[in-house]
């Protein structure tokens, strides 16, 4: 690897720009492997696609285009084959204008400057600004950090268009008269209070009904979930057995032939044994139990059609032929 040309590569080459005139990394990138490559003098560079492919990560199409562009401005040049593979030359006499550096850092003050100033709209936003602050008569206001806040108070019982502040009990008349506790208890019977207080009860009752009937049914769900085959997402499961209990299912019913559903299932491939929360959606409880092997009647052919097989020794049982 030569030094020289990797840092001429990286820092001192002309940038490659594509055809709306902006950065081409992609050839830049394919220059500084082919610079890995090369001589001090940036001669004899002739690393395979397939390496350059593999050094910067890129298809064999997107280095071969890089390939053309980079000759297209001067930056390589072929300069013969070795081993099948091109040999280039690299155009180090080519220098990147200073001025390059000078557009970055200008770009990047113009960035620093409009982030502080969306900063600084963002923040005016929140405050607003008051010239002036009037307070009248405001010996019983505290005002804070008062450049945004404008107040007229005027100490007025009767003012229409002053502050209204309700007079401390030290300040009321003395015949004001308290309301007795006959009074509050008359007035909390009205029946209004009444109407209130009795659907407020109501709730309550009616809540506490809903939240035993609840914990009722997930009591249930723990005898179902012991006994189902195959225990899978269990909160979604016992969504179901809720809504299955709602619309009218008895909950032993659900747990009987959950047991009745896993001797079912005993012995057998669990893939195909069905998740509790589809079993319970589809209403798979109200299911009859498959039959068990052998409790069908065996059938045997005779003239004019099928009969079950009986034994010939039970006189009850004709053998002739049907008809």
């Amino acid at each position: 690897m030569s030094t020289e040309a990797v840092t001429w590569a990286m820092d001192h080459a002309p940038m490659p720009r594509t055809e709306k005139d902006k950065a081409d990394t992609t050839a830049r990138h394919v220059l500084q492997a082919l610079a890995e490559h090369a001589s001090p003098a940036g001669t004899n560079a002739c690393p395979s696609v397939l390496r350059i492919q593999y050094r910067t990560g890129f298809d064999r199409a997107t280095v071969q285009r890089a390939l053309r562009r980079l000759e297209k401005v001067g930056l390589i040049a072929k300069d013969g084959t070795v081993d099948g593979r091109t040999r280039y030359k690299l155009a180090m006499e080519l220098r990147r204008p200073d001025t390059d550096w000078s557009d970055l850092e200008r770009e990047e003050d113009e960035f620093r400057a409009a982030a502080a100033e969306r900063k600084r709209r963002s923040r005016s936003k929140g405050v607003t600004h008051a010239e002036s602050v009037t307070v009248t008569d405001g010996e019983g206001v505290t005002v804070t950090h008062g450049e945004s806040v404008t107040a007229d108070v005027t100490h007025a019982k009767y003012g229409r268009h002053a502050l209204k502040v309700r007079p401390s009990r030290t300040e009321r008349s003395p015949n004001h008269q308290q309301p007795s506790d006959n009074q509050l208890l008359k007035d909390s019977s009205s029946p209004a209070a009444q109407d209130e207080t009795g659907s407020a009860s109501d709730a309550a009752a009616s809540a506490a009904k809903s939240g035993q009937q609840t914990d009722h049914h997930l009591k249930a769900f723990g005898a179902f979930w012991s006994n189902y085959p195959k225990k899978r997402d269990r909160e979604e499961a016992k969504k179901a057995w809720i809504a299955a209990i709602e619309r009218g299912v008895d909950p032993q019913h659900m747990v009987d032939a959950a047991q009745a559903y896993a001797r079912d299932r005993a012995g057998q491939d669990s893939q195909f044994t069905k998740y509790p929360t589809n079993w319970l959606n589809k209403g798979c409880y109200d299911d009859e139990p498959d039959p068990e092997p052998g409790s069908r009647p065996q059938l045997r052919a005779v003239s004019g059609g099928w009969r079950p097989f009986q034994n010939p020794e039970n006189h009850d049982v004709y053998d002739e032929p049907l008809i």
